[in-house]
């Protein structure tokens, strides 16, 4: 296995850059730190960026997320005891979402499992990729090999022209539908290619060696449909599509039913259980979390932020874990945790944000409808 750190490591590490952040800086892009890297977060604007990935094609730098690789006899049976979702039924080509869990059903993150055939690929959070590798490391039997692929970046290019523009220079991605993956190659270089995204636009992840970044990117941009996208966009276009952010939205205290995400178990998993937190898990699907999380139309223009407590009158109710602006929406949304009979599209509760209530509606999600590219009848 590689990749290990050092356990006298500081506790202090530098802010890392990314491959890319020559490139960046050299296009304008506002540098930030975020999970433990510096990424841009805009380049020409937070709103202008994100109505452009609507309505054509945003190239977004997502090298900080974990790429990992899963190979070994019996590899998607081991998964399995650690994520709920089914992974033997997983074909070659294909990919899913799936939480990584605590012993007692919390979520630790959440990922994409691709079966690439003779391995398994996993891609994880930045944030947490070096506790996940550790976690996986320690509860994978000893004949499963786990590589942490740091010399790959990965590219995510959305919105309607993302097909378009990739097409041009790997053809054969245009033959993928939503949730599927292929290897590929770009002028003699090895890269992965799934057509998947956190955007809720149809897209692609694009897996491309370090070396390679620059000069993809830049045939990207140099087509009329694509411009750079920050991390501002990337927040807002995920939050109007209702996908949850790990470390937000997501934490340990948080199974996949409170979290709204019932739909990564299994149906086999569902009746045989054997992942951890199965009982806790099981159950609050059978008879209903205590909480949930839910999507919140704001009343007025005052943004509701993350933290911001949720009020059914003067009884305290719950959280905001995300909120901001929603360019294609015209209005604040937000998304966060309340009670279950709260949990009801229609229903009214109040956020606190500076001493004041703002009225709130509980809403189904999306906000703005998802436009991934299915398989016909599928």
């Amino acid at each position: 296995m590689s990749d290990d750190r050092d356990n006298g490591e500081a506790a202090e590490v530098a802010t890392a850059t990314l491959p890319l952040d020559a490139w960046h800086r050299a296009k304008g892009g506002r540098m930030v730190e975020f999970a433990d890297y510096w990424m841009p977060i805009q380049y020409e604007g937070i709103m202008a960026e994100h109505l452009w990935t609507r309505e054509n094609a945003g190239l977004f730098d997502v090298s900080h997320m974990g790429q990992l690789l899963l190979s070994g006899d019996g590899v998607a049976e081991a998964l399995e005891r650690l994520v709920p979702g089914d992974i033997s039924a997983l074909k070659p080509g294909r990919m899913r979402y799936s939480l990584l869990l605590a012993d007692d059903g919390g979520i630790l993150d959440d990922l994409m499992i691709t079966n690439e055939g003779d391995q398994f690929g996993i891609v994880v959070n930045g944030a947490v990729k070096w506790e996940d590798i550790g976690h996986l490391r320690e509860s994978l039997p000893d004949d499963i090999t786990l590589n942490h692929n740091e010399d790959y970046g990965l590219l995510a290019l959305q919105g309607p022209k993302a097909v378009d523009a990739l097409a041009r220079l790997v053809p054969d991605a245009a033959n993928l539908v939503f949730m599927q993956a292929m290897p590929a190659e770009w002028q003699g270089h090895a890269i992965g290619i799934s057509r998947s995204g956190y955007t809720g636009e149809d897209g692609f992840e694009i897996s491309l060696p370090n070396d390679a970044l620059e000069a993809f990117a830049d045939a990207l941009c140099a087509m009329e449909e694509v411009k750079p996208i920050g991390l501002g966009a990337r927040d807002s276009l995920r939050l109007e599509a209702g996908l949850p952010l790990y470390g937000h939205d997501l934490d340990p205290a948080i199974d996949p039913i409170e979290g709204d995400l019932g739909f990564a178990i299994g149906k086999r998993r569902r009746e045989e259980g054997g992942f951890p937190g199965a009982a806790r898990i099981l159950g609050h699907l059978a008879d209903g979390a205590p909480r949930k999380r839910v999507g919140l139309l704001v009343d007025g223009k005052l943004p509701v932020r993350e933290g911001a407590r949720l009020f059914d009158g003067e009884d305290e109710i719950g959280i905001v874990t995300s909120g901001g602006f929603a360019p294609s929406v015209g209005a604040p949304i937000a998304m966060g945790y309340v009670p279950r009979d709260h949990a009801v599209p229609g229903k009214p509760v109040a956020a606190e944000v500076r001493g004041k209530r703002v009225h709130c509606t509980v809403a189904a999600m999306p906000f703005v409808p998802h436009r991934y590219v299915r398989k016909q009848g599928g």
